[in-house]
């Protein structure tokens, strides 16, 4: 079995609870035996997937395979060109480069529904949207790559993985995917 979940802010990806008081998987009424794959930090939203099979963890999370996963990340000030050349080409986090990506400014702006709590809200610095493309998914990583670029991050929710995108699945809501939905994410 393999699941679309649109992951809340403010919940984590498991399903026991830590020392924090935040939701966890438990409280959404998945199907007995399913796991995330990967995961998506409390301050995150979006796209997780959860299955019951042991292998797709491997063939979905190592960088080896390149499997693509899309972000869109509101971000305080709009990025330049160059700062976007530069998370495209790698930025060293934790005495790490990251490999590289694809960056650039999301333009209209995304409809998506407001946040809760919302986002802080700063008069004088503006924000804008921007999408990254990435085939590693390391802790906290598009946080820490547009913050080393000047740009911190503000919102973060993940809207693909492979060909599959998240579309109109509500927040908070999941369905189980099919053949066809299947083969968008394991292609």
């Amino acid at each position: 079995m393999l699941i679309a979940f649109h992951k809340p802010y403010g919940v984590i990806s498991q399903f026991t609870p830590d020392d924090s008081k935040l939701r966890t998987l438990a409280t959404f009424d998945f199907p007995a035996r399913v796991y995330p794959i990967g995961r998506l930090d409390a301050d995150s939203e979006g796209l997780l997937l959860l299955s019951d099979e042991p292998e797709l963890n491997q063939r979905l999370l190592h960088p080896r395979h390149a499997h693509r996963r899309v972000y869109w990340a509101q971000v305080e000030r709009v990025p330049s060109l160059a700062a976007l050349r530069k998370l495209e080409e790698g930025i060293v986090i934790q005495s790490r480069k990251t490999m590289s990506c694809r960056a650039s400014l999301l333009e209209p702006r995304p409809d998506v529904p407001p946040r809760d709590p919302p986002i802080r809200f700063r008069k004088n610095v503006p924000d804008c949207w921007i999408v990254l493309e990435l085939v590693e998914g390391r802790n906290r990583q598009v946080r820490r790559m547009t913050a080393a670029v000047g740009h911190p991050t503000l919102r973060l929710i993940r809207v693909q993985i492979g060909e599959f995108v998240l579309g109109n699945l509500a927040v908070g809501n999941w369905r189980a995917l099919g053949k066809a939905d299947r083969s968008m994410i394991l292609i």
